[in-house]
């Protein structure tokens, strides 16, 4: 085999042009030109933010508030009690008030007996200690109508309490006659009776009588 023929394993040269070496160069020095400034630039800033340094001496001056001005007069508008010089109240005395004075009971009349009552004018007085039924004051009852269609008869006997004037004060039957219809007629009736009144030591009195009343169907 001849020398001259190269061999299979030879290795394969590749060669750039020199422009493009020479542009790469340029770049590559610009590159490390603004790394070299940019660290320069940061080594005098140790971190972002470093706070400044407080002077014990020159702290803020505060100012204080003004007093407040004495009030004058109280919220809701009223004049404040004077005070003496040493600034306390002083305590009014007042006279005591004065002891109610008790009225004394009036004296109670002496009790007037009561007088005698007076008859009614133009009334005389019973001869006795009864009462006695007055000439024409004395109208009959009237008979029931319903007593008469049964065919009641008979006399009722009637208690009549007399005042000193001989006008009843109350009237109730004594003895029945055995009908209602008579009893209550016969009551009526002397209501309306006018009595000489009872007298006692010429005095007329309150006194009763019993007076009887005849219902008789053959009158």
């Amino acid at each position: 085999m001849s020398a001259s023929r190269e061999s299979p394993d030879s290795e394969l040269v590749f060669r750039l042009p020199r422009r493009t070496l020479r542009i790469a160069g340029i770049a590559f020095g610009a590159g490390l030109l603004l790394f070299v400034i940019v660290w320069l630039a940061g080594r005098g800033d140790d971190g972002f933010y470093q706070p400044e340094a407080t002077v014990e001496g020159n702290k803020p001056v505060v100012e204080a508030l003004p007093e407040p001005l004495p009030a004058r007069g109280g919220a809701s508008g009223l004049e404040e009690p004077r005070q003496d010089g040493n600034g306390r109240p002083q305590l009014v005395e007042q006279a005591p008030m004065p002891a109610p004075i008790e009225e004394a009971p009036a004296p109670a009349a002496p009790a007037v007996p009561d007088a005698p009552a007076a008859p009614a004018a133009g009334v005389a007085l019973a001869p006795g200690d009864q009462p006695v039924p007055m000439a024409g004051q004395t109208p009959p009852p009237d008979y029931p109508a319903a007593a008469l269609r049964r065919g009641d008869a008979g006399t009722v006997m009637v208690r009549v309490e007399v005042g000193v004037d001989g006008v009843p004060t109350d009237v109730s039957v004594e003895a029945r006659s055995g009908s209602r219809d008579l009893d209550r007629a016969a009551l009526d009736a002397v209501r309306r009776w006018r009595f000489n009144p009872a007298q006692r030591d010429g005095q007329p009195v309150a006194s009763s009588v019993v007076v009887p009343i005849d219902f008789n169907l053959q009158q």
